[in-house]
């Protein structure tokens, strides 16, 4: 089990880091980009192997990385972006979006709607994890920035 994850981990790592360079990140933040990517995946299969389905594994990942890639950007003063891209890559339902289609394509319907579904609620639940990280950081610096000016005031 432990060299089974250890294995995961390597290659979400070397995927997002790939990713990364197919993306044009910088050289100096691709190292970053794959640990983004791998500590999301790691949140996910050990939340997985608990038995919490994919998608709220999911959408807590994706979170996760949104978060780190926010600490990132202002750490190392560089786009957001290129840490929560490349970091969502491993979460990606690929693999499942292709099943659905060849079902679809063998006329195995049932199957493919199932799938597609799923797919589909993973990549949403990937969209909601960013979306929802990027509106606690909005409101957490409007709450500083209001406590910085109370605080000028006095």
């Amino acid at each position: 089990m432990e060299m089974a994850i250890m294995a995961q981990l390597l290659t979400s790592f070397f995927a997002t880091g790939a990713f990364g360079i197919i993306f044009n990140a910088p050289k100096q933040s691709l190292i970053k980009c794959g640990l983004v990517g791998m500590v999301g995946w790691l949140i996910y299969v050990l939340m997985v192997d608990n038995g919490i389905d994919a998608v709220p594994a999911t959408l807590t990942a994706a979170f996760i990385i949104a978060v780190i890639s926010h600490i990132l950007a202002k750490v190392y003063k560089t786009p957001v972006i290129i840490f929560s891209v490349a970091g969502i890559i491993p979460l990606v339902p690929g693999g499942l979006a292709y099943d659905a289609m060849r079902n679809f394509v063998q006329n195995d319907y049932y199957s493919a709607l199932a799938l597609a579904a799923k797919a589909f609620m993973l990549s949403g639940s990937i969209a909601f994890g960013l979306v929802f990280s990027e509106v606690i950081n909005q409101v957490w610096r409007k709450v500083m920035l209001q406590s910085k000016n109370k605080k000028m005031l006095n």
